[in-house]
């Protein structure tokens, strides 16, 4: 599956932050505009995965589930 995120990026000293303005909290950082977005994707991945197991909880079991694709 293929999300696209929006990566604001800017320098601070040696380094290069990041954040995402469509994931509150998603924050990245590097010695490159590579390392930076790298790290940005991997916080992003982190977010998402945290927030689908809390909306999980609770579901009842015989609730239908299904996966939605959004491009």
């Amino acid at each position: 599956m293929r999300h696209e995120f929006t990566a604001v990026i800017e320098r601070d000293g040696d380094w290069y932050i990041a954040y995402c303005p469509e994931i509150p909290g998603a924050n990245g950082q590097g010695c490159t505009i590579e390392e930076c977005t790298v790290s940005l994707a991997e916080a992003i991945s982190l977010i998402l995965a945290d927030h689908r197991e809390d909306g999980l909880r609770g579901v009842p079991p015989d609730a239908i589930r299904e996966t939605v694709t959004v491009e």
